[in-house]
């Protein structure tokens, strides 16, 4: 089975513009990121997927391999989908696309293994992270995400709501909530369905992508990590980062 692994990555933010271009001890947070996901014997191969040229061209130079796509795409799903339509132009094909994201420059290479590992079941569709909720004001905080497995691991639900509402108990003590971390890993062919979905009602409420596959049969097999990566999406955060180094 080929895994490739797709960084997505754009120089536009509204939160903190050239975003994958500062420096953070000496290198840039893409090549990091690029780095630490080239780590993952897994991946056959690291694209960066780019709209931009001074991150293209940087990538270069530093001996990467990157991508020019679009500059018109929602998500980064799409963006990955794009990589995966140009290669095969190219006769280059892989089973397994891993959306790796640009602003985790410390992602740990064992969770990349861990999601890869998913599709040893011929059954996973979709494959994604989630972590365990230890703190109340986590699962009150609309910015993470929460998801509700089956029994079987797939997910149920996601929301930015602290689901299921735990009527007359203890919140945290009474149930192990779960934070849905923002890596994924698609079947090539899965991958292309569900960037031609129209988007759903469910999307539109919660602004969350993955809502329109699970309401349109899609199955999420979710795999429970312990760790989190430091992520860094605005100044602040860069700023915390430099401050405990």
């Amino acid at each position: 089975m080929q895994f490739l692994g797709v960084i997505p990555s754009r120089f536009a933010s509204s939160r903190f513009p050239g975003k994958p271009l500062i420096q953070i001890q000496g290198k840039s947070m893409i090549q990091r990121v690029y780095e630490q996901a080239s780590k993952a014997k897994s991946l056959d191969q690291v694209i960066v997927a780019t709209d931009d040229q001074r991150i293209f061209d940087h990538v270069i130079d530093f001996g990467g391999k990157a991508m020019m796509t679009s500059e018109n795409h929602p998500s980064g799903t799409d963006r990955c989908n794009e990589v995966v339509q140009k290669l095969a132009l190219e006769n280059l094909f892989f089973d397994v696309i891993v959306n790796i994201q640009g602003d985790e420059p410390f992602i740990d290479p064992a969770q990349i293994e861990q999601l890869c590992s998913s599709f040893k079941n011929t059954e996973t569709e979709i494959a994604t992270l989630i972590k365990p909720i230890e703190k109340s004001d986590e699962l009150n905080n609309p910015n993470s995400v929460k998801v509700v497995r089956q029994t079987n691991g797939n997910a149920l639900y996601f929301s930015r709501f602290g689901i299921p509402f735990a009527r007359n108990k203890e919140t945290l003590s009474s149930h192990t909530y779960f934070k849905h971390l923002g890596i994924y890993a698609y079947r090539a062919a899965v991958l292309t369905q569900i960037c031609e979905l129209p988007k759903g009602k469910l999307e539109e409420m919660e602004s969350l992508e993955q809502l329109r596959w699970l309401e349109n049969g899609f199955n999420i097999q979710t795999e429970i990590t312990h760790f989190e990566s430091f992520a860094i999406d605005t100044p602040e955060d860069l700023l915390k980062l430099t401050n405990n180094s």
